[in-house]
């Protein structure tokens, strides 16, 4: 390998004086080199578009989250730190270092691969600002205007206010330019207060600014610390000893991330952010790129204010959070991550926040239920119950200790039975109720104990969305989608991605039955606020509240949109009195879906094939008969088709002399034979008429 070095260099040098010489013989291309006049005005971007799913603007990639900041406000260890890390001849070079070109390639060509770049600060700040809009990709054109650009750059400003542009310019991650955008955003303060450590670690990100960013891993970050500050030592910017006293420094981030203030930006944004950053880290670099999503702007619009408002009316630290998803694809229209306050906080409640969801969670155990052989109008006891874990005898009650008799499956999911949905799970097992939860979306981890039928387990409101989808669509699992594709400003793909292959998890008659259940919670049960609200479209849906009334939830579908709503502090506590899902998030849901979602005219549900239809009544399950107020037309599986007639509703009996003078009736206070149902029917008709019923 020795006998072979002096070729090489002789190599790199050639290769070398090629690049110089086409770097000055080749134009800009169409657009032309900046002039002096554009490079001394120059001012960092505003980052690319974020555009919703029919092209319209939504906000910018990376709107204003750079601060601008005066060289000779950035202390002199911070500048040091960066040049000893990315370009150490700085100061004695014209824009290209050759000296480390050739040693570059060298130790590239020795190590059989790319092992060392040579890129220096004015090649970089070329490449982040005069470049970073006209050419795109990787090629060797592209780099010869970048050497020519380089050259105008240091003809027309001096080191220092080409370092100033580097500082201001450069991607440092989490969506953020610059080092004083990147020292609030990590550190919470200006750059003018970071210490030598913090400084170092700032130098460090340019190489990798996600791999090393501290919210990811402190461990990497303060490794790629430590190595700048042996860089800083080896170029006698600093002392071995002062070094090896900041490496024993703390590396302490701040609890908020730090963002501009923006008022009037939509919330998902920032999601859009940090989900683009995970799969292109480096996107930025290409320019004004263009992010185009699947949401929605008019759904998010809605959305922010319907979480905003109803949140702020409960009190002023509780959060919510809010996802829509399109049922059929799994795009989602729209994201509230958390509600806006004077101190924001990055985290995304949306995605990432595990709750109890409480009896949302519901319709797994009676989807689970009907799958094992139970049907809508099968019966149950809405009584006490009492379950004994081990020597510990549990007491699930139902809200405020009200309980129904014996009702059938519908009749107890629609007012949310405590006790007789413990009852149904426990017929089924628990283990079943976990398979269906899971196989139609939630991931996270649920344990099949008698508590998982009241909801006491934690989820994200994502995956509640996802798994209430195979509820509207006909019982397939879908994927979410937040982003269909990437592109540079001139088209070109940089990422895409398709719409994932929905996987069959429930038998179409089964998800329509567990969608006519409830739709019933909407029209009769908990959820029954929405129709107050002069919703009249098709929608089905479970409120939840936890025991300590600390969440509460509502997420309700229609045949083209799923959304699911949440409330709670952060530190989960009792929201107040009476909290309920009802209460508060029913209300939120409606404003959302009232200003932000407009049905297709004529959508409904339709029943799958093998399916009979029974004209019922929609309260209890069972046969209508002509004194039941509301008489529904629905469809069941033959197997799960009631056959018990209505005894909730019939016609008026009085206490009457002449009525009781034969003794004529049951227990129930129904008249009984001699009196027949054509005589029953025609005096109860007389007796409308006559009291005008």
């Amino acid at each position: 390998m020795r006998r072979q070095w002096p070729w090489v260099v002789l190599l790199a040098l050639a290769i070398a004086g090629v690049g110089v010489l086409d770097a000055w013989l080749v134009t800009c291309g169409f657009a032309g080199c900046p002039s002096g006049r554009e490079i001394r005005a120059f001012k960092p971007a505003e980052g690319g578009r974020i555009v919703d799913r029919n092209a319209k603007f939504m906000g910018r990639l990376a709107p204003v989250a750079r601060i601008n900041v005066e060289l000779e406000d950035v202390p002199e260890h911070v500048r040091e730190a960066f040049i000893a890390t990315e370009d150490r001849r700085f100061y004695d070079h014209r824009g290209v270092d050759y000296r480390g070109f050739v040693r570059a390639a060298a130790r590239n060509v020795a190590a059989m691969g790319v092992r060392e770049g040579f890129s220096t600060i004015t090649m970089q700040a070329t490449r982040n600002t005069f470049l970073a809009n006209r050419y795109h990709g990787r090629s060797l054109r592209r780099k010869l205007i970048e050497l020519r650009i380089t050259r105008l750059v240091e003809r027309e400003l001096s080191k220092d206010q080409i370092l100033e542009l580097y500082l201001n310019a450069i991607y440092l991650g989490s969506g953020v330019y610059g080092i004083e955008a990147a020292s609030r955003d990590i550190f919470g303060k200006s750059v003018k207060e970071l210490t030598l450590a913090e400084g170092a670690l700032l130098a460090g990100l340019p190489k990798a600014p996600s791999r090393y960013n501290p919210r990811q891993s402190e461990r990497r970050a303060r490794s790629r610390r430590d190595v700048v500050l042996g860089l800083m030592v080896r170029e006698g910017y600093i002392t071995a000893d002062r070094a090896a006293r900041a490496e024993k420094e703390r590396v302490r981030v701040a609890r908020e991330e730090w963002r501009p203030t923006a008022p009037d930006e939509l919330l998902a944004l920032e999601v859009v952010r940090a989900f683009v950053d995970s799969v292109l880290p480096d996107v930025l670099k290409e320019g004004e790129v263009v992010v185009h999503t699947t949401l929605d702007i008019t759904a998010q619009r809605a959305a922010d204010r319907a979480v905003t408002r109803h949140a702020g009316a409960i009190s002023r630290s509780i959060q919510g959070a809010l996802v829509a998803m399109d049922p059929r694809t799994g795009d989602l229209r729209a994201v509230v991550p958390g509600r806006r306050t004077k101190v924001q906080r990055a985290f995304n409640r949306a995605f990432r926040a595990k709750r109890q969801p409480g009896s949302a969670f519901k319709p797994f155990v009676y989807a689970a239920a009907i799958q094992s052989g139970f049907g809508p109008a099968a019966m149950v006891d809405d009584v006490p119950v009492e379950i004994d874990l081990s020597g510990r005898i549990w007491r699930p009650a139902n809200y405020d200790d009200s309980y129904q008799g014996r009702v059938t499956l519908r009749k107890a999911l629609m007012h949310s039975s405590n006790a007789a949905t413990v009852r149904v799970s426990r017929a089924i097992g628990e283990g079943r109720v976990v398979q269906a939860a899971q196989r139609q979306g939630i991931q996270s981890d649920l344990r099949p104990v008698p508590a998982i039928a009241l909801g006491a387990v934690e989820v994200t409101p994502l995956e509640l969305v996802t798994a209430y989808a195979a509820f509207a669509n006909g019982g397939v699992r879908v994927t979410p989608r937040l982003v269909q594709r990437i592109e540079a400003p001139d088209g070109k793909l940089l990422w895409s991605s398709e719409v994932q292959q929905s996987e069959p998890v429930l038998d179409p008659r089964d998800a329509y039955e567990v969608t006519s259940m409830l739709r019933g919670v909407v029209d009769y049960g908990t959820a029954r606020a929405i129709r107050d609200y002069g919703i009249t479209a098709p929608i089905a849906g479970k409120t939840g509240t936890t025991n300590n009334g600390a969440d509460v939830w509502f997420v309700g579908y229609t045949p083209t949109l799923v959304a699911g709503i949440w409330f709670g502090y952060d530190d989960p506590r009792p929201i107040g009195d009476r909290a309920s899902g009802g209460r508060y998030a029913v209300p939120a849901w409606a404003d959302f879906y009232r200003n932000g979602w407009k049905e297709p005219r004529n959508s409904a549900w339709l029943p799958p094939d093998g399916m009979i239809m029974r004209v019922i009544d929609p309260t209890t399950g069972l046969i209508a008969t002509e004194w039941c107020p509301a008489r529904e037309h629905e469809w069941f599986k033959p197997s799960d088709a009631p056959n018990e007639t209505c005894q909730e509703h019939y016609a008026p009996v009085y206490e009457d002399p002449i009525w009781q003078a034969d003794g004529d009736y049951d227990s129930s206070g129904r008249p009984d034979e001699p009196w027949t149902n054509d005589v029953r029917r025609e005096v109860g008709r007389a007796l409308k008429k006559i009291l005008k019923f």
